[in-house]
C-alpha cells in the first residue's frame, strides 16, 4: 500500500492522523479479551468448570454481574484507548493493566496447565500495554 493510498483509506475511515500507539493499545486490549475468553471456553470444555457454579459455589446473579463487569474492562478499554486524551490514557492504561494482573494473580494457580499458560501470556500482553503507555510520546 502506498502512502497516498494509506492516507486516503485513513481519511475515509476517519482515522487520518490517529496516533499509531492508540491503535496498538486498542489491539492489545482486544488480544487480552480474546485470551480471557479462550481460557473460559477451554475451562468449560476441559471440565475444569461446572456450568452455573463459580469456584464450586452456586453462582448468584450478583456473582454473574461481577464476572460480566470484570470481563467488560478490556472491552471498555478498547474505546478508552481510541477516545481518551493522551495523558490521562497513559495512566488509565497503566493502572487498569496492573489491576488486572493483580486480580488474575490472586486466582492462580488454576487446575489446568492451559489456563495458567494463558494467564502468563495475558501478563505479557499487560506488560506490552504498560510499556507502550510509558514509552508513548504523543505528538502535540
Amino acid at each position: 500500500m502506498t502512502a497516498e493510498t494509506a492516507q486516503a483509506v485513513g481519511t475515509a475511515a476517519g482515522t487520518a492522523g490517529m496516533d499509531p500507539v492508540r491503535i496498538v493499545l486498542a489491539g492489545a486490549w482486544v488480544s487480552l479479551m480474546l485470551i480471557y475468553l479462550l481460557g473460559d471456553v477451554l475451562r468449560l470444555f476441559s471440565g475444569d468448570a461446572t456450568p452455573g457454579r463459580i469456584d464450586g459455589t452456586v453462582a448468584t446473579s450478583g456473582m454473574w454481574l461481577t464476572a460480566a463487569l470484570i470481563m467488560l474492562v478490556p472491552i471498555a478499554m478498547i474505546l478508552v484507548s481510541l477516545l481518551t486524551p493522551a495523558e490521562p490514557l497513559r495512566w488509565i492504561t497503566i493502572v487498569v493493566s496492573a489491576a488486572l494482573v493483580v486480580f488474575n494473580l490472586v486466582g492462580m494457580p488454576y487446575p489446568g496447565l492451559y489456563d495458567n499458560v494463558l494467564l502468563v501470556v495475558s501478563f505479557a500482553v499487560n506488560g506490552v500495554l504498560v510499556w507502550q503507555a510509558l514509552a508513548w510520546r504523543p505528538a502535540g
